[in-house]
């Protein structure tokens, strides 16, 4: 028999099971979405403040006629006190005025050669893990400067 007056109204047991699958769904591709939003941004804000440090670097060495010996010689005029987006200090190493045994602290490229020769400056990127050469796997995503400036990004893109 059927019934013409349906005295409850409300969801069957499929309907729930089909929303929650459907929330399910939206959810498993949201959320990577917005992860990789956030990376990126940190990304870009790591990219805009090397290249604020490196513009007050240069201004260090035009007042002082050398460059910084750590970054804690100017972190009174460095953006987020000298704190990468994940809460890190930068990494700075003075090439030039280093002394002996600076050289083989630089960061290198695949071929092993350096990637600055005055300084180098970068944030140990999402990980906060590195290794001297910015091809190996704990590098790759590293925020770097390399060239002198010329090429500020992802080592993995360098």
């Amino acid at each position: 028999m059927y019934r013409k007056n349906m005295v409850g109204h409300g969801f069957t047991l499929m309907e729930m099971l089909l929303a929650v699958a459907i929330v399910g769904v939206l959810t498993a591709i949201a959320v990577p979405a917005y992860n990789g939003y956030i990376d990126k941004t940190k990304n870009d804000l790591a990219v805009s403040y090397l290249l604020a440090i490196q513009t007050e670097i240069e201004r260090y060495y035009t007042r002082e006629f050398h460059y910084p010996s750590a970054l804690s010689d100017i972190t009174s005029v460095l953006p987020n006190n000298g704190k990468d987006p994940w809460g890190r200090d930068y990494a700075y190493l003075n090439i030039v005025e280093g002394g002996p045994g600076t050289h083989g602290d630089v960061r290198k490229d695949h071929a092993l050669n350096p990637i600055n020769t005055k300084f180098d400056l970068y944030s140990l990127g999402k990980d906060g893990v590195t290794k001297k050469q910015i091809s190996q796997k704990d590098s790759l995503d590293d925020i770097i400067l390399a060239r002198d400036g010329g090429f500020v990004g992802l080592a993995a893109d360098f």
